[in-house]
């Protein structure tokens, strides 16, 4: 069956490449024929030999019919109105109509209408009547052959071009799709695991500048670092696990998934950490889920860089919300008393941040207070409610 297959690929191959130039030679053949059976017939003004000499080379000239048409229909008429020579004028106009369909060929077929009408009409030997019927099928025939062969190949090649911008397409929003994936889940881990590696270096950073601290104090910091780092594997474990299934589409396979009602857990544990937070949280019991996992990462973030860059410093946490006035989120620290930063900041948090603050249809702005803290605003809209209180809310964040 392989070897079937095998030829069968190879004679289309033979026949894609040799293919156009045997149908060359089978016109050029039939119209030295016709032009043999001209030459031998005593009818006609011409002697035998010229008509042999103008029938081969009309029908020579078939040899270039595809790459000078109008040229080749020429001479084809030429030899239609001197000699009759009709195979040649045919094959010509069906060469010229495959090319192209315009005035051109529109002239052309006019012309081999009357080429084929007069010289029958001058010798006498049809009717003319007969003729002027019979010209429009023998002249058109052709032209029609070669009109419906030439739209047939342009449809093909149109077709052929839009499965190929169509394979280009899909190939490049596949990639998009990989692309967006990959910054997806850089995104998720980041956001992840930056807050519990925060809590670490500020655990130990307790630990360094206070050494003479008892044993009771230093056993329960090397107990929160022993925990966060293993809840941080876990996190990471999952995710890997998610990405190696390859099983996540739009995000909600990505775990842990996140809400507004871990706010608290998630404060707690910068407190555990050592950072005086101070708390209102005011959210409804429906709040949406991916509005929750918005505002639990836009609280994560912020505490995660007062972690990194403000040394424990006092911070306010407000989260408030309605579905008439959306959710108001305000992160502030105060100015920090140490300088310098716990860990190295790649600055991607709050591009990422704002990313989905602006996907969820609201507004982050973060910068220093005048008192040397910073701040982290946020409002968005409810689901479903739109644009509906931005104004209203933005005096209480």
């Amino acid at each position: 069956m392989e070897r079937v297959h095998r030829l069968r690929n190879a004679g289309w191959h033979l026949i894609e490449r040799f293919g156009p130039r045997m149908r060359d030679l089978a016109f050029i053949g039939t119209s030295l024929l016709f032009t043999a059976g001209l030459a031998t017939s005593e009818a006609g003004p011409l002697d035998g030999w010229a008509v042999a000499v103008i029938g081969s080379a009309c029908s020579l000239a078939l040899w270039w019919r595809r790459r000078f048409p109008v040229a080749v229909t020429a001479v084809a008429l030429v030899g239609q109105l001197v000699i009759q020579l009709l195979p040649a004028l045919g094959f010509a106009l069906l060469t010229l109509a495959v090319r192209r369909r315009d005035w051109v060929l529109a002239v052309m077929a006019v012309a081999g209408y009357a080429a084929y009408v007069v010289p029958w009409a001058i010798t006498n030997e049809g009717s003319l009547l007969a003729l002027l019927i019979t010209g429009p099928f023998v002249i058109g025939s052709f032209v029609a052959a070669g009109a419906y062969i030439g739209t047939r190949r342009d449809l093909m090649a149109s077709l052929h071009e839009r499965v190929q911008r169509a394979e280009a397409e899909r190939e490049l929003r596949a990639e998009q799709a990989r692309l967006a994936e990959r910054a997806r889940i850089a995104q998720e881990m980041h956001d992840m695991l930056a807050h519990k590696v925060s809590l670490i270096a500020l655990h130990a950073g307790g630990l360094e500048v206070n050494p003479a601290m008892g044993p009771a104090k230093v056993e329960s910091s090397a107990g929160l670092i022993r925990e966060t780092a293993r809840q941080a594997m876990e996190d990471l474990r999952q995710v890997l696990g998610v990405l190696r299934r390859d099983l996540s589409v739009d995000g909600a396979d990505l775990t842990p998934v996140p809400n507004a009602a871990e706010l608290d857990r998630l404060v707690a544990a910068s407190r555990d950490a050592g950072v005086a937070v101070r708390t209102e949280i005011a959210l409804p019991a429906d709040l949406p889920a991916p509005l929750g996992r918005t505002v639990y990462r836009i609280v994560q973030e912020s505490l995660t860089n007062v972690h990194k860059h403000a040394r424990g410093a006092a911070t306010d946490v407000l989260v408030v919300g309605t579905p008439d006035h959306g959710v108001a989120v305000r992160v502030a620290n105060l100015r920090p008393v140490a300088a310098g930063s716990l860990l190295p900041g790649a600055g991607a948090g709050l591009v990422g941040l704002r990313e989905r603050v602006q996907l969820a249809g609201g507004r982050l702005t973060a910068g220093p207070m005048p008192d040397g803290g910073w701040r982290v605003e946020a409002w968005l809209p409810w689901p479903g409610i739109g644009q509906h209180g931005q104004n209203g809310e933005r005096g209480t964040t």
